[in-house]
């Protein structure tokens, strides 16, 4: 299964191989990998991109280090809530992320998730990996509509890098422990 962003000249691939548990992510943005990078471990920034521009972000813990933790929650606007958290297992600046990820809504089912950072001089492809416990886990994460949130995030992301972020992504920076 494939799938494309066509709002934007950078592509957002979403593919899930018919024979593993997985979901590969790939998408290049216009900056260096070391502000990319950031932008995926600063809290400050995470809260700004991450999820869909329907959801409100609030981040009650967000440390990005090698044994680090998270969790974060998305609110609706019905004040319906979604929250997720895990375990950074490998942060090596500017190259790659491990971490596992949970979405409290179905505890069981935690991924394990790699974030790789490709220089390719001036501009990034970030290559992301999730890794589910079962075929039938990777096909309910894709019905689930988490393309349309990994979209509207890497627009986001394109948006805070640019130093152009819209009226809708500022509602979405509210921090808290």
């Amino acid at each position: 299964m494939s799938s494309t962003d066509t709002h934007h000249h950078n592509e957002t691939r979403i593919v899930a191989d018919p024979a593993l548990p997985t979901i590969v992510i790939i998408r290049e943005f216009d900056a260096p990998s070391d502000r990319v990078f950031r932008a995926y471990t600063d809290p400050d920034l995470v809260v700004q991109w991450l999820g869909p521009r329907r959801l409100t972000m609030r981040i009650d813990q967000y440390d990005a280090r090698t044994g680090g933790s998270y969790r974060y929650v998305h609110s609706a606007d019905d004040g319906t809530e979604y929250g997720f958290h895990g375990v950074f297992h490998e942060v090596r600046p500017s190259e790659r992320i491990v971490q596992t990820f949970t979405y409290e809504g179905f505890p069981d089912g935690v991924s394990l998730e790699t974030a790789l950072f490709e220089d390719l001089g001036g501009r990034t492809r970030v290559t992301g990996t999730s890794l589910m416990d079962s075929i039938e886990a990777r096909d309910a994460m894709l019905k689930s509509g988490m393309d349309v949130g990994v979209r509207e995030g890497y627009e986001r992301l394109d948006e805070l890098l640019a130093g152009q972020q819209s009226g809708s992504a500022d509602r979405h920076t509210q921090t808290g422990s």
